[in-house]
């Protein structure tokens, strides 16, 4: 996937807005305030993404691609390298579990204020 349909796949998302919260060329995506993606826009070769720490591990291993997260905290992120053949289709579903699992995370009241579907 490229920067801009990456870019475009979680802007889009209901209640995601986007940052520079660690320098000018880090992007940071969030959900109501938390993060679940970040590229480098500058040189965008790989996509950190929250990720369930089972299914990281199964990832990981059946992937050469995906790598625990860069500057993240490896039980819980993994990064995915976009020029490795993970596919389009998976990607977007990691981007989509990422997003759902920092949404579940938040405070209920937050989630019961905006449902996401």
């Amino acid at each position: 996937m490229s920067l801009e349909e990456i870019y475009l796949f979680c802007v889009n998302k209901p209640g995601v807005t986007e940052h520079f919260p660690f320098d000018d060329k880090t992007l940071v995506f969030k959900v109501f305030g938390k993060m679940f993606a970040l590229i480098d826009v500058e040189n965008p070769s790989g996509l950190n993404l929250k990720c369930d720490p089972e299914r990281a591990l199964i990832l990981r291993e059946s992937h050469r691609g995906i790598k625990p997260g860069f500057h993240m905290n490896h039980k819980h992120w993994n990064t995915v390298s976009l020029h490795s053949g993970v596919n389009n289709i998976l990607i977007k579903e990691l981007i989509d579990h990422s997003y759902q699992l920092v949404y579940a995370g938040l405070p209920k009241k937050i989630r019961d204020e905006n449902p996401i579907g």
